[in-house]
Formats: C-alpha cells, structure tokens, sequence
C-alpha cells in the first residue's frame, strides 16, 4: 500500500489530501448496477467512517465513490469537528489520520469488489452542505443549491444566495432579485458553500 500526496490548488486556496490504492480480485458477475452499486459503496462507507472518522477528532463531511478515467475513486471529505477555519485549517495530517483509521475497516468488510482509490480530503473553500448543522455554521453566507425537481415561487431547480436561515427540515435562501426561497432539504440534490473572493 502507497501513500501518495494530493494537492489541488484553487485559486487563494489548497486543498489537501492524501491518496491510497487498493485492489482485490472480483468477477463481473459481482458487481451491480452501477447507480446502486455506487449508492450502495457511498452508503456503506458513510456509515463505516462516521464513527472512526469521529474518533480521531474529525467530522465526515461527505462520501463520493466516482469513476474517473483512472479507475474508480473513494473521496471522503472531512472537516475538523465544529468547522475549520483559515487559522486552522485541515491539512495533509489530519487526511493521513482518517485515511489510516477508514482503510483497514474498509478492507475487512470488504464491500468493493474491484480496484479503486481511497482519497482523503478537506472540503475546499466551496465546502459541501450536506446535515443541517453544515447549513447552520454557514448561516449569513453565500450558497449554491441544486434541488431535484423545481421548487418555490416561480419555480425553479438552481438557486445562489445569502443562507438567512436553516432548520432541520428546510433552509431559506435570499436569491438576489429573485427574494427568498424556502427550500425543503429533502428535495436538495447538492449544496455547497459559495467562496466569495
């Protein structure tokens, strides 16, 4: 097993990480449908990592497992509990700490059936909102929401604006020229945090 560092520069940013490569045998027949399979792997591993992740002092922000063309990638994105800050960030430390705790619980359960990339990273300036608490700590900034279908008044899928508030079941954006929107969090297909430089 490698270890190798991953670095992607945003502009005023640095976003840091660490990479590590698995692989096992497996057949075709094994694995599922795509979409659910990635659900399935994404699902499995939040709940795997919520609590190793948490033990190390970290939050788990997020869990994509995407196919890249350098082959499938397991991306956990993690956060120091409470939040970061520009005085403390996440950095390269804290990733090879929650790597080193996700990995072995990973391979034991074995649920992967194929080669694929474990990465541990801060979330960036542009950080996912996922729980309800993440939109709390984000309250009087700038968000990006995509939801699944239209919502609101006149309707619409894709909103930027001033979180003014956030609530276990539903957050309110002040869209610029467009007021505020009401925004059920089961019907959010994707939010981050929106840096204003």
């Amino acid at each position: 097993m490698w270890y190798e560092p991953d670095r992607q520069i945003a502009p005023l940013a640095l976003k840091v990480g660490c990479r590590a490569h698995f692989s096992c045998f497996w057949s075709p027949a094994v694995l599922m449908a795509e979409p659910t399979f990635k659900q399935t792997v994404e699902e499995k591993t939040r709940a795997l990592a919520e609590p190793l992740v948490a033990a190390e002092g970290l939050e788990l922000l997020d869990v994509e497992f995407v196919r890249e063309p350098q082959g499938w990638v397991l991306r956990l994105f993690i956060d120091k509990q409470g939040g970061s800050s520009r005085e403390n960030p996440v950095g390269l430390e804290e990733c090879s700490t929650a790597s080193r705790a996700v990995e072995t619980a990973i391979d034991v359960e074995d649920f992967i059936p194929h080669e694929y990339s474990l990465e541990v990273s801060s979330p960036g300036v542009n950080r996912p909102l996922k729980k309800p608490a993440h939109y709390q700590r984000v309250l009087g900034h700038r968000v990006k929401v995509r939801t699944f279908g239209p919502v609101g008044t006149p309707p619409r899928k894709h909103f930027t604006g001033s979180l003014v508030a956030a609530g276990e079941e539903a957050v309110v954006l002040d869209v610029e020229g467009a007021g505020r929107f009401e925004i059920p969090l089961k019907d959010v297909a994707k939010a981050n945090l929106e840096y204003e430089f």
